[in-house]
């Protein structure tokens, strides 16, 4: 089993700092023992969370429903940057969410979600972007893969070059 510690009114820690946190001004902990099972679930089920994170028709729907005005949720946003370490982000299929994540960060850009003319205008610069780096990539791909060619070519047959 694992220990989880579950903090109400500040989530702005690690899951590894938890253990060390365990009293403090307006903090209310709850222990609870997440067997291995329970454990995957949560990580499975915070994985696809924060991948919806990178759809911005999803925040959209969150900002319009006011979760992102509820300070709970808010925390669990917090909590969430965690996934930003290598060790979780390499399990991301949409990595673009961490930056979205990053950005929920900021009242400011939470409120302005709302707005579904903002939800349209990041939703076409996420694709802008896409088109962009598709095509950067595979310019640069065939450009790396041009000057590979000549250095693998064989050098000439014989002693031409003293004749």
């Amino acid at each position: 089993m694992i220990l989880v510690c579950c903090l109400r009114n500040d989530l702005s820690v690690s899951p590894e700092e938890y253990f060390f946190l365990f009293s403090g001004p307006g903090l209310s902990v709850n222990v609870i023992m997440e067997t291995e099972e329970q454990a995957r679930n949560r990580f499975q089920s915070e994985l696809e969370f924060i991948q919806c994170l990178a759809n911005p028709n999803y925040l959209n729907f969150l900002a319009q429903r006011g979760f992102l005005r509820e300070r709970p949720f808010i925390n669990y946003l917090k909590y969430l940057l965690y996934w930003k370490e290598p060790e979780y982000a390499k399990f991301l299929k949409y990595p673009h969410c961490l930056h979205m994540l990053e950005l929920l960060q900021y009242e400011h850009f939470r409120k302005e979600l709302v707005n579904a003319q903002c939800a349209k205008f990041i939703d076409e610069q996420q694709l802008l972007h896409w088109q962009h780096y598709s095509r950067k990539r595979t310019r640069l791909q065939q450009a790396l893969a041009e000057q590979q060619q000549p250095q693998q070519q064989p050098p000439p047959h014989g002693n031409a070059a003293t004749k």
